[in-house]
């Protein structure tokens, strides 16, 4: 009983350890393209102004070229957690930014549709 015990206590401990690893494989360039058809998404769907866009389009350009950046040394473990940080952040100005109940053009009220 002792070994069982211990056996899954090591193999629950190796999972905490890789889950988070996997979870962060998802690689800089995926999470970028993700991103740009959320931008793409909310303007079809006229969740973000064509001046929010713009300027989320403008951090997530800015955020690339640091990607480059750093890039050119090779990504070291602090360079990826700051990447990952101000993706997060985009994304998370995305999700507000479409739910702020500003629309854009051709949506919501506006000249001709009271």
């Amino acid at each position: 009983m002792k070994k069982i015990l211990i056996s899954l206590t090591a193999v629950s401990a190796l999972a905490a350890v890789t889950l988070p690893a996997v979870a962060s494989a998802q690689s800089l360039y995926d999470r970028r393209d993700n991103l740009e058809r959320r931008i793409d998404w909310g303007v079809r769907s006229g969740q973000l102004t064509r001046g929010e866009a713009w300027r989320l389009r403008g951090e997530l350009r800015d955020t690339a070229r640091l990607e480059r950046d750093y890039r050119r040394g090779g990504l070291t473990g602090w360079e990826r957690a700051d990447l990952d940080r101000r993706y997060d952040n985009i994304s998370a100005r995305i999700r507000y930014e479409r739910h702020d109940n500003q629309y854009g053009y051709g949506y919501g009220r506006g000249p001709g549709r009271w």
